[in-house]
């Protein structure tokens, strides 16, 4: 379809190595839409492990869901023996109103490093497409280009 991907990154991903693994855990949702922010990072990790990542997945866990601090992720982390954390937030997952209903993603991802707690790595992207697209489309199509949009 006929659609257009806006990505600004803070590097190219490969500067997170895949010899450490991953936490991942359901973006923040700034939107209407009933989780978001774990349908999104469902579709991250999908994207990641497709690309030779490891990944840990924490989206559906009690603790991601009693809405730990960042801190205690970083600790949850540190205990699982992960390098990183993969976060973020979701600020549009929705069907546009209107006759075509056309699909649009806004999200914003960042890797964090466990022993350090500072920001690795960051991007921020948005994409809508055309009404016969699915969202999970779109949001896997934006993803997997703010991931993966600098490697050759």
């Amino acid at each position: 379809g006929c659609s257009h991907v806006q990505v600004s990154s803070s590097s190219p991903i490969p500067s997170i190595e895949k010899a450490g693994s991953i936490s991942l855990y359901a973006l923040d949702n700034y939107t209407d839409t009933p989780r978001a922010g774990m349908r999104a990072a469902n579709i991250a990790e999908g994207v990641m492990l497709a690309r030779g990542y490891r990944v840990n997945n924490k989206i559906d866990t009690v603790a991601d869901a009693s809405g730990h601090t960042l801190s205690q992720k970083l600790q949850e982390a540190k205990k699982s023996g992960d390098k990183y954390i993969l976060t973020g937030g979701v600020s549009e997952w929705r069907y546009k109103t209107g006759i075509d209903g056309e699909p649009a993603v806004s999200l914003h991802l960042k890797f964090i490093d466990v022993d350090s707690g500072e920001v690795a790595w960051s991007t921020t992207g948005s994409d809508s497409s055309w009404g016969n697209t699915s969202i999970g489309v779109v949001a896997q199509e934006l993803i997997t280009s703010m991931l993966f949009s600098a490697e050759n």
